[in-house]
């Protein structure tokens, strides 16, 4: 109880502000001692007596087994290091494919003690955190060694891997932790491209997306096949109950192989291999969890990728608005499809493994092609919805255009509407020089034709000049007879000859 106190106590006296960390000061030497201590025993005891109280519940309502205290206590040792992901060995064979579910809550209960212990300690960054790291991760490496080396009978565990897997989870959940309650994730998006960020949040949420899209296909399978369900089911109470929780915690294990089946790559267990466009049956573990796998193959199954391209359709349009320039909106799309990849990886690794030697080992899902193929699913439609949906810059003007403009001489940037404005007037210029030139033209014609201004005739005549005398002079009745000799169609008059 002294550990949960410590653990869960609020570190904020009566009139502080929530978001203001108290002081290194305030708890300094045997307090500190205490924070931490407490932040390195309290997963372990948790974890620990939960699945003593699992394993106490299933000896309890079994059928013909005879319950012993020490019997439970000794087996949630291994237990323990199967909720930890650590591969044990049963008789001799080898179990690989561990449950999810249990892994999760030791994921979020280190997450949680680490960043409890932080505010208690007033950590501001990352390095004042690094001693719950590290004491959190000690813990767990040194508690998964000691079990596997005390681990007796028939049940064993690699110590190496007893002591390393343990750790790597500590500290990545300890790192959650510790990055929430210090506000570190504000101090990395002010140092992180703005476009990688919205590409990791986009990420998140499409594998979310893609996570329920396949505990939905599994959920509506399962329901479908009902009948086949309960028949898995034995009569007695006890027998029933066990196998109902072995189902909920492999759970996370059968959403994962539901994704994989969703994207198009499938899973395996055994000689069964279910896949979009292929099937190959084989005998199952008769559990309630595998009671909806089907039996054959059906036409109507690739119908179900409309999915995967729905999810990555969601993404683009989330990321439609992040910059004005299409190639970088696909540049987001391409960040949110790596971290879908990744997390496939991770699921795919943690849901398969061996599953001793006989007809069910190996249970699997192909990382490496999921990985791509997911990777796909949300680059593909999402760069193509990102890339329309946004916005389009117009077309920027021609160099030429820009240098006889002295707005934009010592500009070193052009802005898109400048320039536009730019390109408008230099039309409206072009424009009105050739009005100009096309006025000069008609005159110089009228002027040939003798059409010209009055006030200009008279002018000429006043000049003196005799050839243009000559061919401005008008004849009897005000008519033109000047330059009627080039005009083919003019009949010269009898006093002309």
């Amino acid at each position: 109880m002294r550990i949960m106190e410590l653990l869960t106590d609020d570190p904020h006296p009566p009139g502080e502000a929530v978001g203001d960390p108290r002081p290194e000061a305030a708890l300094a030497g045997p307090a500190r001692v205490r924070v931490l201590f407490a932040a390195a025993l309290g997963p372990l005891v948790t974890g620990y007596a939960a699945v003593a109280t699992v394993l106490a519940v299933v000896a309890l309502t079994a059928g013909r087994t005879a319950f012993s205290g020490t019997g439970v206590l000794l087996a949630a040792g291994p237990g323990w290091l199967a909720a930890h992901q650590v591969r044990l060995g049963l008789g001799g064979h080898p179990l690989g494919v561990l449950p999810l579910l249990p892994t999760l809550g030791v994921v979020a209960l280190a997450a949680r003690t680490a960043s409890g212990a932080a505010r208690r300690l007033g950590c501001r960054s990352f390095r004042e955190a690094r001693p719950v790291l590290v004491t959190i991760t000690g813990a767990h490496a040194v508690s998964g060694l000691v079990v596997a080396l005390c681990a007796q009978g028939s049940v064993t565990a690699n110590p190496v891997a007893a002591f390393v897997v343990p750790g790597l989870l500590a500290a990545a959940a300890s790192c959650a932790g510790i990055t929430r309650s210090c506000g570190l994730p504000d101090l990395v998006a002010e140092r992180l491209d703005p476009l990688a960020l919205r590409g990791l949040r986009a990420g998140a949420m499409a594998l979310a997306v893609l996570v329920a899209c396949g505990a939905a296909v599994f959920t509506v399978a399962t329901g479908l096949s009902w009948a086949a369900v309960a028949d898995t089911y034995e009569p007695g109470f006890g027998t029933s109950f066990g196998l109902f929780l072995l189902s909920l915690l492999y759970l996370p294990n059968a959403v994962t192989a539901a994704l994989s089946f969703v994207t198009g790559p499938g899973f395996s267990i055994g000689p069964l291999t279910a896949g979009m466009f292929g099937y190959h049956g084989g005998d199952v573990p008769a559990v309630p969890l595998l009671g909806g796998l089907p039996g054959h193959h059906a036409a109507w199954w690739p119908a179900l990728l409309v999915l995967p391209a729905a999810a990555g359709a969601l993404t683009g349009w989330s990321l439609r608005r992040v910059d004005a320039e299409p190639a970088q909106r696909i540049r987001a799309v391409a960040v949110a499809g790596a971290v879908v990849a990744l997390g496939c990886v991770v699921l795919g690794t943690l849901a398969g493994g061996r599953l001793g030697d006989g007809p069910f080992d190996p249970v699997s899902v192909p990382v490496g092609v999921a990985s791509v193929v997911a990777f796909c699913w949300i680059v593909i439609p999402g760069s193509f919805v990102a890339f329309f949906a946004g916005e389009h810059e117009p077309p920027a003007p021609p160099p030429e255009a820009l240098e006889d403009n002295e707005a934009f001489q010592d500009a070193d940037e052009v802005d898109a509407e400048e320039a536009s404005e730019a390109v408008e007037e230099l039309e409206a210029a072009e424009a009105a020089r050739a009005s100009e030139e096309d006025a000069e033209f008609e005159a110089e014609a009228d002027a040939e034709l003798g059409l010209a201004d009055p006030e200009l005739s008279r002018e000429s005549s006043a000049s003196g000049d005799p050839e243009l005398s000559r061919e401005s002079s008008a004849g009897p009745g005000g008519a033109v007879t000047g330059g009627t000799e080039t005009c083919g169609d003019v009949e010269p008059g009898e006093g002309d000859r």
